[in-house]
């Protein structure tokens, strides 16, 4: 079994690699529960996952993703701080920092929440 560095890791490089709905299908748990900033929680793999198809097919260019910084906390914990620059086709272009929380439960991600500005 990987440590959850190992598994954090993983899902990292995955989605560096272009790969971010391979990340999910392998990483995510069945009842994961994600939120971005305040907005209402999205619960459950199926509504995650047209979420996640939903962001990734909006984007029109995409110019970076960076990983800035990786901790590992208590409680199967992770952060993960990234940079993103993207052109979205509604939301123009995006160039912002964020950091991810991820609590991880049996190797998988059962909750995650985005911090981002507007």
């Amino acid at each position: 079994m990987n440590t959850l560095l190992e598994n954090i890791s993983n899902v990292n490089d995955l989605i560096l690699q272009g790969k971010a709905m391979e990340a999910f299908e392998a990483f995510y748990h069945q009842d994961v529960v994600m939120q971005e900033n305040d907005l209402p929680e999205v619960v459950g793999k199926e509504a995650n996952r047209k979420r996640e198809e939903d962001f990734f097919g909006a984007i029109t260019e995409f110019r970076a993703a960076k990983v800035i910084s990786v901790a590992i906390g208590e409680n199967n914990t992770s952060m993960v701080e990234w940079h993103m620059d993207y052109t979205h086709k509604d939301w123009g272009i995006k160039n912002y920092t964020q950091v991810a929380v991820q609590v991880w439960r049996d190797g998988q991600i059962i909750n995650e929440k985005f911090y981002y500005g507007s």
